[in-house]
């Protein structure tokens, strides 16, 4: 991809991210279900995307290191997808998702904690400007409120997902994004099959068919695509256009069942959109 190319990437997978919240809560199955069946779904679509591209079969994943990255990135990405559905069933679409964007605050501090990677001013005020319009997001945080406990499974869902960016740009980003991507999926399926097959009886046709939509849709092709841009973005860029989706969740949840936003909503959404694009912005008139 160009570099314009995944920056419109990028915002595709936030609008899909964005209706994982609306699947999730449409969907009557355990997070650990759903998250099983999110990544079953998804082999199966990678697997067709990379015959349609005509990747090789033969390119093996290289190094012991890259192994151990490819593990670690898919346990990651299982602990974030259960914990995000767990989120969104016990707080709500908005609560899970708000906790979910906070990803680029983590991504940012272990790059610059962790990995000595030098973080401008303009990268520290873009993500001042994104938590600010966070807060003004927010319904509620009181402690009272079992929106609460939503909102800390939200936040360590965010915490794995941010590890999981930085895993890839930093470990994998050589690798081709559909074998990454693939391997990643496997690893969840693999991983959570103890736990779900003993009740995957329980689901029912209708919500089989949301997780086939959340699985293709919502997480083969954006999961590629997320992949993908890193090679061309920072970690902490696609990470703050990928904070767009509690806007997304939120102008969905409001489209499809009137849930009006407030004008805080309004003015937290605007907020982040406006750094959002001042990221895109620095990016595509980068030398």
């Amino acid at each position: 991809m160009s570099r314009s190319q995944s920056l419109f990437a990028i915002h595709l997978v936030a609008i899909c991210f964005g209706i994982c919240g609306i699947l999730g809560e449409l969907i009557q199955a355990d997070a650990t279900i759903i998250t099983w069946g999110r990544s079953l779904f998804a082999v199966m679509t990678l697997a067709v995307f990379s015959r349609v591209a005509g990747v090789s079969r033969g390119a093996g994943v290289g190094v012991a290191s890259r192994w151990r990255a490819l593990l670690l990135s898919g346990a990651m990405l299982a602990v974030h997808w259960v914990t995000f559905f767990v989120s969104v069933k016990v707080g709500g679409i908005a609560v899970a998702t708000l906790g979910f964007a906070s990803f680029p605050a983590f991504i940012t501090f272990v790059e610059w904690a962790l990995l000595r990677e030098r973080v401008s001013r303009a990268e520290w005020l873009r993500l001042a400007v994104v938590s600010a319009g966070l807060v003004l997001v927010t319904p509620s945080f009181s402690l009272a409120d079992r929106g609460t406990e939503g909102l800390l499974w939200g936040l360590l869902s965010g915490a794995t997902f941010g590890m999981l960016a930085v895993i890839n740009r930093r470990s994998l980003s050589g690798m081709d994004a559909f074998r990454v991507a693939g391997a990643q999926n496997v690893i969840v399926f693999v991983l959570l099959s103890g736990w779900v097959m003993p009740h995957l009886g329980e689901v029912t046709v209708a919500s089989w068919l949301w997780i086939l939509v959340l699985g293709v849709v919502c997480t083969g092709l954006a999961h590629w695509l997320f992949v993908s841009s890193l090679r061309q973005l920072p970690a902490r860029t696609a990470g703050l256009v990928v904070s767009l989706e509690p806007v997304y969740a939120i102008a969905f949840a409001w489209l499809l069942f009137g849930q009006e936003p407030s004008l805080r909503t309004v003015i937290g959404g605007a907020l982040m959109i406006g750094a959002i694009f001042s990221a895109s912005l620095a990016i595509k008139n980068a030398p």
